[in-house]
């Protein structure tokens, strides 16, 4: 007769709860010798009550107290004068004792994969004295275990990887399952493996959880990943066992195992000719199945005829072949290349070499393109030379550049000016020819780098440059002369040499030109100090001279300073001189004849004061006059105005008159008598910085005089405000004074009129006020130089 699960798991429970019965009757308490328990006050007794350990079994479902064992004493005589206590791990929580029988129960359902075990303390006490009659003991109530956990998984689900292409048998991943039932008790923690998905392709050893290979040529490139489901099954796997499963899975990694092939045989691309070297022509790739190191490329060019003109690199991220130009590219010379180009993994496994070759060919045709180029100069430097002496005009050199394209369009010349700012060159715009423009100093500059522009006739926009270092070539054009400025000195005690000389000086020269064997100055003195009693010269032939003394006993009280005049020739062709003139001062020197005074004005000082005492008394000198010039600074900005105005100043002052006159005859809105009558006396504005030659009291009237006498007086008296008056502009000027016209009531102020008329007025008189009234004059006056005569 079959039993279900459930009533297997029932039987089982019965057998061990049977099983544990029989092993509390065993643990039934028995008599043993013991070590004698002495208690004070009483006579010895000894202990005579021991235990074994007691069984539970775990996940009790019933609902009486279990029952678990039994305590007694040989001292219980079984009239209830024992009374039994329990401590402990449990006590009173989990297990109970019955005092008076010592039966021990427990009250709550266990579970041994919590706690496995405790360990309590059990003793004996007399019920009136409540004293212990048995020493305190210590004994173990284990849980007894029965199959209530599944397997489990604890590092699922799993996520390993196998080559792709593996044998069959290759181990993919160990998985491992846990039981927490106990390993030592039955088969409730004994476990197997099976799977469950994934077959045929992997298997697993039922008592490893080894997973492995079952298929071989497992291909990545056609399934990359399989999911398995694993189960472990505890009770060996028998029927009522638990079971656990968990997910595994299984990723292919890739090997090499498919070589590289080009999608096309051939390919065709079109460029510039201008294209810049290093610049990018065209892309291919290999197409490669595989990923990562596998899949890395080599591209070369193994033959063509453009190996030397283009290069193919490999582009790390993409895996494609890069052809860059590595010569500039000539329509006119060649208009194609071909290029076979191979492409192969850089890492093969030996394993797959019968899959074939692993690397391919392909062909590329690169065809370049005509554009439109600027002229090409024959040399891409030109050096020339000319002489400094060359005059203007004077050819130096001849420059030439071409079209290079098919149409070979002619070509012009002309010099960047930026690169000859003085213009000291020019060029023939149809021949090239470089010729001197200015007189050239090879001093001034010895090498003249210049641009040379050559631009297409038909096409002004292409422009190429050629470039040209024009060396100047040196002449002798520069005297030699000092090499510095010598600061010469002769002590007043100088003694002449051995032989009546005394070396002060020595000198040397320099000179501009670059002589190709060097330079050699020769040192003597003109002829009108050659004989000098002073100071002679001696040439030392290594283009230095040595000027030594003649005489002792120089006095700086009869001759402060000596200028001694050199004359310096060079080596040149012609040679070139100058004659240079050397300072010697006479000074007071110490005991080792280094100078101390040098001036003959020493003397007149005072013997007691000393130089810093000079410097003192000139730094207090210049304080006070800094003070004085800050003193006066300071009272001219705080000095009145120049003019004296009782009212204000008109200057700082704006003045709107909103009347709208109704012409000359309306008198209300201006003020006519000023029109009327030149006689109004005005106030004169006097300035302080000026002394005015004439003080004007009061003005003649006018009304009587003839025109031309009023004329004069009225020019005159604006002559004296101008020249009074501080607003006045420090420059001639031309002041135009002119009447209204006829009918005025102040008459005309106009010459024109009277000059067309038979006036009989004279300004003559304006030529003789001076040059300020010239323009005048001219207008209005007679004379044989009269602007209207």
């Amino acid at each position: 007769m079959k039993l279900g699960k459930v009533e297997f798991c029932h039987f089982l429970q019965i057998i061990a709860l049977f099983l544990c019965l029989s092993g509390m009757n065993q643990a039934e308490l028995s008599r043993s010798r013991s070590k004698p328990y002495f208690q004070s006050g009483r006579s010895r007794t000894k202990r005579s009550w021991v235990w074994n350990q007691f069984f539970v079994l775990e996940e009790y479902m019933g609902t009486d107290p279990l029952y678990v064992g039994k305590l007694h004493s040989d001292v219980d005589k079984g009239d209830g004068s024992i009374k039994y206590i329990l401590s402990g791990e449990g006590a009173s929580s989990i297990f109970i004792i019955d005092e008076n029988t010592g039966d021990i129960h427990a009250t709550k359902r266990l579970d041994r994969e919590e706690q496995a075990y405790y360990t309590l303390r059990a003793q004996a006490l007399d019920r009136l004295t409540n004293k212990p009659v048995e020493p305190e003991s210590e004994f173990v109530i284990k849980i007894q275990d029965i199959n209530d956990n599944e397997p489990k998984f604890l590092d699922g689900p799993y996520t390993p990887g196998v080559p792709e292409m593996s044998p069959v048998g290759t181990s993919v991943v160990q998985v491992t399952a846990t039981d927490a039932d106990d390993p030592t008790y039955g088969n409730s923690a004994r476990v197997v493996y099976s799977i469950l998905q994934g077959q045929p392709y992997f298997s697993v050893e039922p008592k490893t959880g080894i997973i492995k290979t079952a298929l071989p040529n497992m291909d990545r490139e056609a399934k990359d990943q399989y999911l398995l489901v694993i189960q472990a099954k505890d009770m060996v796997g028998q029927n009522g066992g638990l079971s656990g499963t968990t997910s595994v899975t299984v990723t292919l990694t890739d090997v090499n195992d498919n070589p590289p092939r080009f999608p096309r045989r051939s390919y065709q691309y079109n460029v510039p000719e201008s294209l810049p070297v290093a610049s990018v022509v065209a892309r291919i790739k290999a197409a490669d199945a595989d990923v990562g190191p596998n899949a890395e490329m080599e591209y070369k060019i193994v033959d063509g005829d453009g190996l030397g003109v283009f290069k193919i690199s490999v582009d790390k991220d993409t895996q494609e072949g890069i052809i860059t130009i590595q010569k500039e590219l000539d329509f006119e010379a060649k208009t194609s290349y071909t290029l076979r180009i191979e492409a192969a993994n850089k890492h093969v496994d030996p394993r797959f070499q019968s899959l074939g070759p692993f690397s391919d060919m392909t062909t590329v045709k690169i065809i370049v393109e005509d554009v439109d180029e600027p002229p090409v100069f024959t040399s891409r430097l030109y050096s020339m030379v000319v002489s400094e002496a060359a005059k203007v005009g004077t050819i130096i050199g001849t420059v030439a550049a071409h079209d290079p394209d098919v149409l070979n369009s002619p070509v012009r010349y002309s010099i960047d000016r930026n690169t000859d700012l003085e213009r000291y060159f020019n060029i023939d715009a149809n021949s090239g020819v470089i010729t001197t423009a200015k007189s050239l100093d090879r001093e001034t500059n010895a090498v003249h780098n210049i641009t040379v522009l050559a631009m297409e006739s038909q096409n002004p926009a292409q422009i190429g440059r050629g470039y040209v270092a024009i060396t100047i070539l040196d002449i002798n054009d520069n005297a030699p002369e000092f090499a510095m400025e010598y600061e010469t000195t002769v002590c007043e005690n100088a003694q002449p040499g051995p032989l009546s000389f005394q070396v002060i000086q020595k000198i040397s020269a320099v000179d501009k030109d670059d002589p190709p064997s060097g330079h050699q100055f020769y040192f003597s003195l003109t002829a009108e100090a050659a004989n000098n009693q002073n100071f002679t010269l001696q040439d030392n032939k290594d283009n230095t001279a040595s000027v030594l003394t003649r005489r002792n006993g120089f006095r700086r009280q009869e001759q402060s300073v000596f200028y001694l005049p050199i004359y310096i020739v060079d080596s040149g062709s012609p040679s070139l001189s100058s004659t240079n003139t050397l300072t010697i001062r006479v000074c007071d020197c110490d005991a080792d004849g280094i100078a101390q005074t040098c001036n003959a004005e020493a003397y007149i000082l005072p013997a007691g004061l000393s130089t810093g005492a000079l410097i003192a008394i000139l730094a207090c000198v210049l304080t006070l006059l800094v003070l004085v010039l800050l003193i006066v600074t300071m009272k001219r900005r705080k000095k009145e105005p120049l003019i004296f105005d009782e009212e204000r100043d008109i200057r700082e002052n704006i003045v709107r008159y909103d009347d709208e006159g109704g012409g000359e005859e309306d008198t209300e809105a201006f003020d006519m008598a000023a029109l009327r009558n030149l006689n109004i006396i005005r106030d004169t504005k006097t300035r302080r910085d000026v002394t005015p030659e004439i003080q004007f009291l009061s003005r003649p009237t006018f009304k009587s005089i003839p025109d031309n006498v009023i004329f004069r007086e009225f020019i005159w008296e604006r002559l004296k405000e101008a020249d009074v008056d501080p607003c006045a502009p420090p420059y001639d000027s031309l002041q135009t004074y002119a009447f209204e016209g006829n009918g005025s009531v102040a008459e005309s102020l106009s010459s024109l009129d009277s000059i067309s008329s038979n006036s009989d007025q004279n300004y003559d008189y304006l030529s003789d006020w001076g040059p300020r009234f010239k323009r005048l004059a001219d207008m209005y006056g007679t004379g044989p130089d009269s602007l209207y005569s």
